[in-house]
């Protein structure tokens, strides 16, 4: 990276964000986006997705400061000393998962997730879905609140929440997890390679109607859900070497 890179500074709403943006602009300028060298988000993991959903098809390397609630994908921010930090910081490759649903209208809708692909429950029914891995059918009912697939960087968010497994970053593994499943009861879910194409087809979706929702954004009344690694999009997060990505997701493993 040059000495002196540019920087597309984006800021959540929230107050502290928008404060440290108008110290960091007022220090090292600001650029749009598509010119910049490195984009600088500023607020917590919610708006780090947004930035990648927006901003990911530039292939600009993305530091984020933690500004916001949660910030597992976010360096500690401090207002001084960024291009000694962008100069030393050392890069996480990221490759999102690519979905593709189906809903009872026939429409179609492709979209991207940088954690986890979700389907869950729209009403008090479980949903029913049946599992096909690589157009093999692997579980021909599970009866569940939803299902996800996770990535490595995910797989510490909702994954876990839902006893899903942790991923060490680069492992070239997926998570498949059921959310509170009745049946099977012992079923825990699977770690599968990340090239698997994952479909997962909605039983009986006029009575037990399911929506799927990737990284925040949603698709309800969906019949069929595919979902696999994207082979040729990818995104660059930058992290402060004594707090890099793959030492946060290590370090979660050991929490007690």
């Amino acid at each position: 990276m040059a000495d002196h890179p540019r920087i597309a500074f984006l800021a959540s709403r929230a107050e502290p964000a928008q404060q440290a943006l108008a110290a960091l602009t007022d220090g090292h300028g600001q650029c749009v986006p598509e010119d910049a060298d490195v984009l600088c988000a500023l607020g917590g993991d919610g708006f780090m997705l947004q930035t990648l959903h927006r901003y990911g098809h530039l292939q600009r390397p993305v530091f984020g400061m933690k500004l916001g609630t949660v910030g597992f994908l976010m360096n500690q921010y401090r207002a001084d000393g960024l291009t000694e930090r962008l100069a030393t910081a050392e890069p996480a490759v990221l490759r999102p998962l690519q979905m593709t649903a189906i809903t009872e209208s026939g429409a179609s809708a492709s979209l991207l997730a940088y954690n986890e692909v979700s389907l869950l429950r729209q009403t008090r029914q479980t949903a029913h879905v049946c599992i096909e891995l690589n157009d093999r059918e692997r579980l021909g009912e599970l009866i569940c609140d939803g299902v996800m697939v996770a990535t490595a960087a995910g797989s510490t968010a909702y994954n876990f929440s839902a006893h899903g497994p942790i991923l060490p970053l680069g492992s070239n593994v997926i998570a498949l997890t059921p959310i509170a499943a009745f049946r099977p009861r012992r079923w825990r879910g699977a770690v599968l390679r990340s090239d698997t194409r994952v479909r997962l087809r909605i039983l009986d979706p006029d009575k037990r109607p399911v929506s799927v929702t990737a990284d925040s954004h949603e698709v309800r009344d969906v019949i069929e859900v595919t979902v696999r690694e994207s082979s040729d999009q990818t995104v660059t997060l930058l992290f402060d070497p004594e707090h890099n990505l793959e030492e946060r997701i290590l370090n979660e493993q050991f929490l007690t």
